[in-house]
């Protein structure tokens, strides 16, 4: 699923750019009047060509205000592309948490541990480490190659290495080898109640 949105991000900014650079490269280029200057004789009815030219004639610009459904008809194409836009935004920014891990059972078909179980087994085990006060955990990527992420509330006595260390060698271990991953990167966030958290990879 990500590769595929990557994808769609990357051709969508495509098309994007190469519209807005051909735009603005055929206003630019009337802008400058290079099609005088260069004796191109273009079509009289070629848009932009001259310095004094506008990019809507008046009689485009007001051809169907005077229709009753003109601006319902604007407004409400404006509404969708915002709704559109931030919709893609939100895409970008959520964490997609991650439904299931494929584990090898070793019979060659495999079997689909529950991330939610698994997140549930990791939260608790972080939370019984000295100096952890709550754990938040989230898997994220692909089912063969998930990735963990966690917000830890440190206790005041708490010393972040200790934790740190502790996390790696007990709680994301275990899961590691619970699901038969070769391995689980972690992304870790660390705060003090109160404070700002503090970002550890």
């Amino acid at each position: 699923m990500r590769g595929v949105r990557r994808t769609v991000n990357r051709v969508l900014l495509g098309l994007t750019g190469a519209v807005l650079f051909g735009i603005g490269g055929l206003v630019l280029f009337g802008g400058l009047g290079l099609p005088a200057t260069w004796h191109l004789g273009l079509p009289a009815h070629w848009p932009w060509s001259r310095p004094d030219d506008v990019l809507l004639p008046a009689g485009q610009r007001t051809r169907w205000t005077g229709q009753g459904w003109w601006w319902p008809a604007v407004i409400a194409a404006l509404a969708v592309l915002v709704l559109l836009t931030l919709w893609w935004l939100l895409v970008q920014l959520r964490r997609h948490r991650l439904n299931g891990i494929l584990v090898d059972s070793g019979d060659g078909a495999g079997a689909l541990l529950r991330g939610r179980a698994l997140e549930g087994v990791l939260a608790a085990e972080t939370e019984s480490l000295d100096g952890v006060d709550r754990a938040g955990v989230l898997l994220t990527g692909r089912r063969t190659g998930p990735r963990l992420r966690a917000v830890l509330t440190l206790a005041p006595h708490a010393d972040p290495g200790t934790v740190l260390r502790r996390l790696s060698d007990e709680a994301v271990t275990h899961a590691r080898r619970s699901a038969g991953l070769g391995r689980l990167p972690a992304d870790v966030r660390l705060r003090e109640a109160g404070h700002r958290a503090e970002r550890v990879s």
